[in-house]
């Protein structure tokens, strides 16, 4: 659900979202990245590793909080994209390189599963069955979710006297030649939900519409802040394109005086769920599960959109008032089934990346 992750922010004051693991850049997850303790907390459960995204950050207050409560200091370690992060996963799933994990999405969340990277859980809290995995919800639990959508850049438009596009076939339309810029399928986590809308909407005859694209000048870059702070001109002073796969929240970071200069399109959607879970043989299997117990409480759930714009899945949590306003949620994402992904992703990214590289 950042994947991604994102899940990297849309405003300087919180600059470690890419949502969801939006972020590609990679880590050597046997290196701690991120000390999360901060000096504080107790000693006496010992150290519970957590391996995601190099998007993870919540506030260090409530850090300080779990660790105090819990008697376990939090040690962070990034692992790259939330593909980047499922398939180190499912390479060490015998000897795992964390006690948990978070960050896995619904669209990579099958191979670590098959993999065996993960053990079965039962939080104290269990969110709605709605976010739920299919197969491995007895391994994974739902954190947070969000959609990736096209953003476009309003002020952009508007300033071209140009109405923008409001669907994946607009895309392709000469009117916007050379002005979407997307992550790539096989290198992010946004890239991929994108790429998954696409396979939604047009089923085998993918391949064709992404020859369209391609061909209509779009640009595939390898992670989500390289497309949003390097190429969309609403990110980047330097950027030349006023389209670019970002989330549906996005929009509501980009308010200047009650009124946003971007938008999401929100009949273009896919929705991510962003997952964690105990690892299986873990040093501390019970640090893991109160982590995972906490990140589900709702002062942590309510840190969320701020801290890593998504979604929080309790129902207890709050969100910002002005989300309401500024990030609406599609009420009709693109779906394809988690199997179906297993199914195909492999075949899918090939042909994808063959495609891409013509």
């Amino acid at each position: 659900m950042h994947q991604s992750s994102v899940r990297a922010a849309l405003t300087t004051g919180v600059a470690a979202l890419a949502l969801a693991g939006c972020s590609l850049t990679g880590g050597d997850p046997s290196e701690p990245t991120t000390s999360a303790s901060d000096g504080a907390g107790g000693t006496t459960g010992g150290t519970v590793v957590l391996a995601t995204h190099e998007s993870f950050t919540l506030p260090k207050k409530l850090v300080r909080q779990f660790e105090q409560e819990s008697g376990y200091t939090l040690e962070v370690r990034a692992a790259g994209d939330a593909g980047t992060l499922a398939t180190k996963l499912s390479l060490t799933a015998d000897n795992p390189i964390a006690d948990a994990a978070f960050g896995i999405d619904n669209t990579f969340a099958s191979r670590p599963l098959g993999e065996g990277a993960f053990a079965e859980l039962s939080p104290s809290t269990a969110p709605p069955e709605e976010y739920a995995l299919a197969d491995g919800g007895d391994r994974l639990v739902p954190i947070d979710s969000a959609s990736v959508c096209v953003n476009v850049d309003t002020a952009w438009f508007e300033a071209e006297g140009l109405e923008p596009p409001q669907t994946l076939d607009d895309l392709t339309d000469p009117a916007y030649a050379g002005l979407l810029v997307t992550p790539g399928a096989s290198t992010s986590s946004p890239g991929m939900a994108f790429f998954l809308a696409t396979v939604a909407e047009h089923g085998d005859d993918w391949p064709d519409y992404w020859t369209d694209l391609l061909a209509n000048d779009a640009k595939v870059v390898d992670g989500w802040e390289d497309a949003y702070y390097g190429d969309f001109t609403a990110g980047s002073e330097n950027g030349t394109r006023p389209i670019v796969v970002s989330y549906d929240s996005s929009p509501a970071f980009t308010v200047t005086d009650g009124r946003t200069t971007t938008a999401a399109l929100l009949d273009t959607c896919f929705r991510q769920v962003e997952y964690a879970g105990v690892l299986a043989g873990a040093d501390n299997p019970d640090g893991a599960e109160a982590l995972i117990d906490w990140m589900l409480s709702d002062e942590v759930q309510s840190a969320l959109p701020e801290s890593m714009y998504v979604f929080p899945v309790m129902p207890g949590a709050t969100v910002p008032d002005d989300w309401a306003e500024f990030a609406p949620q599609p009420t009709d994402p693109y779906e394809v089934t988690p199997d179906e992904i297993a199914a195909n992703r492999e075949q899918w990214l090939t042909e994808w990346t063959d495609v891409v590289s013509r």
